[in-house]
């Protein structure tokens, strides 16, 4: 049966479940706050901001799916909730909830903290160490007592378009620790989409996924590994990314769920994208 999928939040990642969905055959509403002369390809363009519940009247009826990963305009935690928490509970307040089969809720592993090298899934307990990780552990919970409702927490999105550590590598901006290492966990952004649109129409899924590669690997190890690629000095020492905090995340039960990324390691991805064959 074809689905009727709203996409809230149709920036990149959204644009590129969206492609997916329509190539599975199902009609497909992108909604952001801004449409203008949108032409995807057969998209079904909805103008609303998801803080504003009065503009989500025009949403169409029947709606069975929805994928929410909208984007806030700046790192505000006041934005923050107001687009992922109240955003949420005004979408939800307007959909059909009896016709709703799936919340697919796009979240992140910024909702955990510092676990050095220890390997983290989705039984470790969240902790937190920024406003936005707290933020979306607040929205969560909201998506899983108020829909049915899957959460993905991606790792860091590389892909085409999102290319800014090689122009800091190249340029000699981007630092690095070394002892202890910093671990890094990565997901490509076609891996990504595809994981949102096969947890979305997953048969008996789990409450909770972590979207990563095969592969976390040490920051200084997949820094120098592209430092290599093209060309540039290796990066000096220097300290870890602020607020993001080291651990291995798991994708075992991705994986278990029938998923098989395109990309198992970032440094492969990076190599395809450097070479134009992403």
């Amino acid at each position: 049966m074809t689905a009727r999928v709203l996409i809230a939040g149709a920036g990149d990642v959204g644009l590129r479940v969206a492609h997916r969905l329509q190539a599975r055959g199902d009609k497909v509403w992108a909604l952001r706050r801004c449409v203008g002369a949108m032409d995807e390809g057969g998209l079904h363009w909805i103008g609303g901001d998801l803080t504003r519940p009065d503009t989500l009247k025009v949403l169409p009826p029947n709606i069975s799916h929805v994928v929410y990963l909208p984007t806030p305009d700046a790192r505000d935690e006041a934005l923050y909730r107001a687009v992922f928490v109240d955003g949420l509970r005004h979408l939800l307040e307007t959909l059909d909830r009896t016709v709703l089969q799936r919340l697919l809720f796009v979240s992140s592993s910024a909702v955990y903290g510092e676990h050095g090298d220890a390997w983290v899934d989705e039984d470790t307990t969240p902790d937190p160490p920024g406003f936005n990780g707290r933020v979306l552990l607040e929205a969560e919970r909201v998506a899983r007592d108020h829909a049915p409702a899957v959460t993905l927490r991606l790792a860091g999105l590389y892909g085409p378009g999102r290319l800014q550590l090689i122009e800091r590598l190249r340029t000699g901006a981007a630092r690095v620790p070394h002892a202890p290492p910093h671990w890094a966990n990565r997901i490509h952004v076609d891996d990504a989409a595809a994981a949102i649109v096969h947890l979305l129409f997953l048969d008996h899924p789990l409450p909770l996924y972590l979207g990563v590669d095969d592969t976390p690997l040490p920051l200084d190890v997949l820094y120098g590994d592209l430092a290599r690629r093209v060309h540039a000095p290796a990066p000096p020492e220097g300290p870890p990314p602020p607020g993001v905090g080291s651990k291995r995340l798991s994708n075992a039960r991705l994986r278990a769920s029938g998923f098989v990324p395109r990309w198992p390691d970032a440094r492969v991805g990076y190599a395809a994208l450097l070479d134009g064959d992403a």
